[in-house]
């Protein structure tokens, strides 16, 4: 057989031959160094067999960057710190160890306890696996010959795996470790040069709440030093840029286990709210979206006909009421529906763009809560565009305009990624054919570039997700576009076309901050607590400095009118109060004294920079720190 190499050459085999024999036969160093194959956008284990024909290319301890190289990496290094656990704490049983985003993690069910201080122990020990050297080998076995396996093992984890495991049962076994996994690992341990566990955690088996809690370990694992080094160091100042902490420390907001997963917002952080819905109410009504209100609660019907009963109610918060059942709204889409529905419309009304911004509740998993980046009460900048066929793409073109306004102005770098049908859609093929090619049509034509998520739609349709980076250089899901062609014939939506017959209109779902609660917890990160003078809780304080000039620094902060001024006129001494507003981040402090007058202000930046400006100059100032009323709107095209 032949397998085509990236220079598009071939490289003639033996039939069965695998990727490390492939290795092999293009030279000994290759071969050393491979720890992948990839081919056609999927990876594949060294040790597995190529076919006739296919098209390879081998990831190496060179492509430390590189997400699959770094996978495997992890995915190895999980399974080191398995056998070490195993030797260090006899009869734990072990659950799943899979590579995730910077790192990787291991659920065990521990006999007893074990703390943050037991991390440095089982550390060591993974060490001394390193330093010994370990080398991976791979089998498959029968489904009877794996469950009578874990079964004298006792692991209770990899029998229900096992019997739950989709076609051929395979084993990976380094030292005296053996998993159950389908791979792929390294041919050994000599690439993991940085290993690093980085804390624990609680999770549930299989993410259920009602089975038993698991203790998850936490780490990572690199190709040098050097990269652990510099990774640690950004999580230092991930750390130091927690938005529970900062929720905390500048008084915006915190939680309570009387409403798990419901924040509890502080005046300064309804600021930050209310500031974010201003913008979202003015950008959409220049945009032609029109404002609506429809119910929280809803009859199980509703939720039937839309589908969402079937696909999401496990996630609703439902209220029983005599012979009714009804539930709190996880989405405002049916609803919209119902508002459109209430007559039949012309197309001339299209395209129709509602939107709205309600409370939606979503019954989260308690284990799976994290401050205002995952919460059960979600406020999203939600919107549904009812438009005809040919208005499609008109419409996602100005989603994906007014989505780059929006990243522009928090300086998030963005991502496009294309969700395609999942295995619970509605509809036929030939109609998710068409949504799925209106969104990547959209895509291309604004050139941007795009991956597909293959089977991550929505069950009504395809999506474009948008990831931001933020300055850490963190990826956020955040906002969704996505086309619908089921739900308004489902729920009864209506318009006479011009040619004076009835048809039933697509829907465009769109969220572009996606939820206020998010948005907000990933800013709070992205600018450390230290937010733009238009988002500011408190965009200015005035500093007299001394009694004298109490009345001088009131009338400075009335005269900054359209501005949230503070007077901090307290007994401190004028440099602990300037070191108080530098903590709360405060933009602008202004010291009032007897130099100081309304042509000649002390004005202090947020970071310590200091100008003299008179009064006019310095609301000409502040006047180019808000957005729309600095610039020009920026899009995908310019």
């Amino acid at each position: 057989m032949k397998v085509v190499l990236p220079d598009n050459s071939e490289l003639e085999l033996p039939e069965g031959a695998t990727g490390l024999d492939a290795a092999r036969a293009i030279g000994a160093r290759l071969a050393e160094q491979a720890v992948l194959v990839r081919s056609n956008g999927s990876v594949q284990d060294l040790r597995l067999p190529l076919h006739d024909g296919q098209h390879v290319r081998f990831l190496t301890t060179r492509d430390t960057g590189d997400p699959d190289a770094l996978a495997v990496l992890r995915h190895s290094s999980a399974h080191l710190l398995a056998e070490a656990v195993r030797r260090l704490y006899p009869g734990v049983r072990v659950a799943i160890g899979p590579p995730i985003d910077n790192g990787f993690y291991y659920d065990f069910e521990f006999p007893e306890p074990i703390g943050e201080g037991d991390l440095a122990k089982i550390e060591d020990e993974v060490r001394r696996e390193l330093a010994e050297g370990r080398e991976w080998s791979r089998e498959e076995i029968s489904r009877d010959e794996a469950r009578g396996r874990f079964e004298r093992e006792r692991e209770p984890y990899k029998v229900e795996l096992v019997e739950t495991a989709e076609g051929d049962i395979s084993l990976y076994t380094q030292g005296d470790f053996t998993d159950l996994c389908r791979g792929p690992h390294l041919q050994n341990s000599k690439p993991i040069k940085a290993f690093k566990l980085t804390g624990l955690a609680g999770a549930y088996w299989r993410g259920n709440e009602h089975n038993t809690q698991l203790t998850r370990i936490y780490g990572t694992a690199f190709y040098s030093q050097a990269d652990l080094d510099a990774y640690l160091e950004r999580l230092e100042q991930a750390r130091a840029r927690d938005h529970r902490k900062l929720g905390v420390q500048l008084d915006l907001f915190h939680l309570e286990e009387i409403s798990p997963g419901s924040p509890f917002w502080h005046p300064k952080g309804m600021v930050i709210f209310n500031e974010l819905e201003a913008m979202r109410r003015r950008e959409n009504a220049r945009r032609g979206y029109l404002e609506v209100k429809t119910p929280l609660i809803y009859d199980k019907v509703l939720w039937e006909r839309s589908g969402h009963w079937e696909k999401f109610r496990e996630n609703m918060f439902l209220i029983p009421e005599d012979d009714h059942l009804f539930a709190i709204k996880p989405m405002n889409c049916p609803g919209h529906m119902v508002l459109f529905a209430d007559k039949l419309r012309s197309y001339r009304e299209l395209p129709l763009r509602y939107a709205e911004a309600a409370p939606l509740h979503r019954n989260e998993p308690s284990g799976s809560l994290h401050g205002l980046t995952r919460v059960r009460h979600v406020t999203q900048d939600d919107a549904h565009i009812f438009c005809t066929r040919e208005q499609i793409e008109d419409e996602i073109f100005a989603c994906l305009d007014y989505a780059k306004w929006i990243y522009d102005l928090f300086d998030l770098e963005s991502d496009f990624e294309l969700s395609t049908r999942p295995d619970n859609k509605l509809g036929t093929d030939e109609e998710w054919d068409f949504t799925e090619g209106a969104l990547k049509s959209a895509l291309e034509r604004r050139r941007l570039e795009y991956t597909v998520n293959e089977g991550d739609g929505a069950f009504y349709g395809p999506k474009i997700d948008l990831h931001m980076k933020d300055s850490l250089g963190r990826s956020w899901q955040m906002g969704t576009i996505q086309l619908d062609s089921q739900q308004p014939g489902r729920l009864n939506c209506r318009y006479v076309g011009a040619d004076n017959s009835e048809h039933v209109p697509y829907v465009i779902h769109r969220a572009l901050m996606g939820s206020f609660e998010r948005f907000v917890g990933i800013l709070t990160e992205h600018y450390a607590g230290a937010f733009p003078f238009w988002l500011a809780p408190v965009q200015i304080r005035t500093l007299p400095v001394g009694e004298s000039h109490r009345g001088a620094a009131h009338d400075l902060a009335g005269r900054l009118n359209g501005c949230r001024v503070e007077v901090d006129d307290s007994d401190d001494t004028v440099g602990k109060r300037i070191r108080n507003a530098e903590i709360e981040k405060i933009p602008f402090v202004v010291v009032y004294g007897d130099k100081e007058s309304e042509d000649a202000l002390a004005i202090r930046e947020h970071g310590g920079e200091q100008t003299t400006l008179s009064l006019e100059e310095f609301r000409a100032k502040l006047a180019t720190l808000v957005p729309w009323q600095a610039g020009a709107e920026p899009s995908l095209t310019s």
